[in-house]
């Protein structure tokens, strides 16, 4: 794990490596005030010599000061270090999540993503600056006063020796009792921010069925998880401040009274007693220092786990050693191919599907709800790759392709309609970002939607919200088709893209197809026989299987579940719902 985030640090090791060693410095000098001290009060005031005490002083000045400066220039760099440290993560992270395959994806639940994006990282960060800068600073300020404390008097540095295991005990304890509810804590994390999404990306939802006394339960329901958890988790880390007090006080008392009986024998000074209780400080003050480092650790150490399991995953769609960078033309066709989601062979969402189409056919895919459609044509862009067979398009294994040439030949509406915020030119152009003003014009009036573009104040101009709430459900199926044919695929998908046009509409687009983009192979999955029943060949699904293929003519004839959707909507009856 340590090693996987070390690899996020690139570019800020310098600072990484400066920060500890102005601590270091600045440790030093500290180290080497109280030794000052102490002979000022033996040797300059027990003996009146002034110049001693100037000469003295402003060596104890001089240190100070510099001991200020090293202070501030390893705060500079621990910050520096560890905002950069937390900004490659969270850039690697995100680059990391792109390449992911869908199946990748299925594992990460949008919510947790972006709490490990957050919280998560920002846990991290705040982790990291204290371990390149209190981390080192403790132990060595530790170190340093012990040993100093030892060479002024060896007896009563022994008390130290004693405090210093009961107080690493007492610690021990605290952090394994915390640590388990932290990991608890950051999981409900994740299940606050979905219900925050879900309530947001659903406002209209919860408002037209009045249920927002209910989605403020369910917020409170896990924000009071959270607070139950971290106010357990903080009252066992509550007994931190009460130890270290408890450790620092006794040894100070200690130090006293056994030094002012030293004193009073001759076998110690006055300036040495205010030394070794100055050190006592400075090394209880370590310890606590070093208990807060590890409160720190404790917390981050869940989150170092979440980020490194993004981090890890690979994704499980790559590029063979010698990828193909041209695809000869948009035929496609299935060989016995079995899908699975799970890679289990038990459980197949596609069955054994063989069937070939030629580039520039119309393809319709139509079926009941949970009939594996739409896992049908994830494969065609190597969303996912088969668990069996062969998929093949341009007459080569999808598998053999470069992915960024396969996915550039093949344009996929899928069935959730997702718009971004920008203009309608800038959405349009995910499709082609080199596309002209002429292309998005044309791409729009295929896809019927530069009728309403134009009637629209600002034209293609016009802003569009995040997810295309500013446009009705129709208008973004249209956008999303536009953004497409903008990339002039060699094959396009329709994934029920059309549902929320009116027939006219759907008639309209179809007709632009065949009219204005004859080359392209069109694959349409609908509910509406009407939306399918031009189409130069139609695929009927039934539970992952291939059911029946043929003309409307053909499967009219032969084929009872495209006889009972076609006559359940001739006849108005209901229309299942897509999958």
């Amino acid at each position: 794990m340590i090693k996987k985030l070390m690899g996020s640090i690139r570019e800020y090791k310098k600072d990484s490596i400066l920060a500890p060693i102005y601590v270091t410095l600045e440790v030093v000098l500290e180290v080497l005030i109280p030794y000052l001290m102490s002979m000022i009060i033996d040797k300059g005031i027990g003996e009146g010599d002034m110049p001693f005490i100037i000469r003295i002083g402003l060596i104890l000045i001089v240190s100070t000061l510099f001991s200020l400066g090293f202070g501030v220039l390893s705060g500079l760099h621990a910050a520096k270090a560890s905002a950069g440290f937390a900004k490659n993560i969270r850039k690697d992270m995100y680059y990391n999540i792109q390449d992911f395959s869908f199946s990748n994806i299925d594992q990460f639940s949008t919510s947790s993503l972006i709490t490990r994006l957050t919280t998560d990282i920002t846990n991290v960060q705040n982790s990291y600056q204290m371990i390149i800068r209190i981390m080192v600073r403790a132990p060595l300020m530790l170190v340093f006063s012990l040993l100093m404390a030892l060479s002024i008097n060896s007896e009563l540095g022994m008390v130290f020796l004693g405090a210093i295991p009961f107080l690493g005990f007492g610690l021990y304890l605290i952090m394994s009792q915390a640590f388990p509810i932290f990991q608890r804590v950051f999981r409900t994390y994740d299940k606050l921010n979905r219900v925050v999404q879900e309530n947001l990306y659903g406002i209209r939802v919860v408002k037209s069925f009045v249920r927002e006394e209910h989605e403020t339960e369910k917020f409170k329901s896990v924000s009071k998880k959270i607070y139950t958890d971290f106010t357990k988790a903080e009252k066992i880390l509550a007994f931190n401040s009460p130890l270290m007090q408890f450790t620092m006080y006794a040894s100070i008392l200690t130090l006293s009274l056994l030094g002012a009986r030293m004193i009073v024998s001759g076998s110690m000074t006055t300036g040495q007693l205010m030394s070794l209780i100055t050190y006592a400080s400075q090394i209880l003050m370590s310890l606590m220092m070093i208990s807060m480092v590890f409160v720190m650790v404790t917390i981050s150490r869940a989150s170092a786990e979440r980020i490194v399991e993004v981090l890890s995953e690979d994704s499980d769609l790559k590029n063979n050693s010698n990828p193909i960078t041209v695809i000869p033309d948009g035929s496609v066709s299935f060989e016995q191919v079995d899908f699975s989601y799970t890679n289990d062979p038990k459980k197949l969402a596609l069955k054994n599907v063989s069937f070939s189409v030629k580039s520039g056919e119309t393809v319709g895919i139509i079926g009941g709800t949970g009939s594996a459609k739409t896992s049908l044509v994830h494969l065609i862009p190597r969303l996912y790759d088969a668990t069996g067979g062969t998929v093949k398009v341009g007459g080569i294994d999808v598998r053999d392709y470069d992915m960024q040439t396969l996915r550039s030949e093949v344009a996929m509406v899928l069935q959730k309609n997702i718009l971004f915020s920008g203009t309608i030119k800038d959405n349009l152009r995910w499709g082609n970002p080199a596309a002209t003003d002429a292309e998005l014009m044309t791409a729009a009036r295929q896809a019927q939607a530069d009728e309403f573009i134009q009637r629209l104040p600002d034209g293609y101009d016009t802003y569009i919200e995040e997810g295309g709430t500013n446009v009705s459900g129709g208008q973004r199926q249209r956008l999303c088709i536009a953004r497409a044919l903008v990339k002039q695929p060699k094959i396009l998908i329709l994934d029920d893209s059309t549902s929320a046009v009116d027939t006219r509409t759907d008639s309209l687009i179809r007709t632009a197809f065949k009219e204005e983009i004859p080359n392209t192979t069109k694959f349409i999955i609908a509910q509406r026989v009407s939306s399918v029943q031009d189409a130069d060949k139609i695929i009927v699904m039934e539970s992952g299987s291939v059911n029946g293929i043929g003309t409307h003519d053909e499967l009219l004839a032969t084929n009872t579940i495209y006889q009972e959707v076609y006559y359940s909507q001739t006849k108005g009856g209901k229309i299942a719902d897509e999958a």
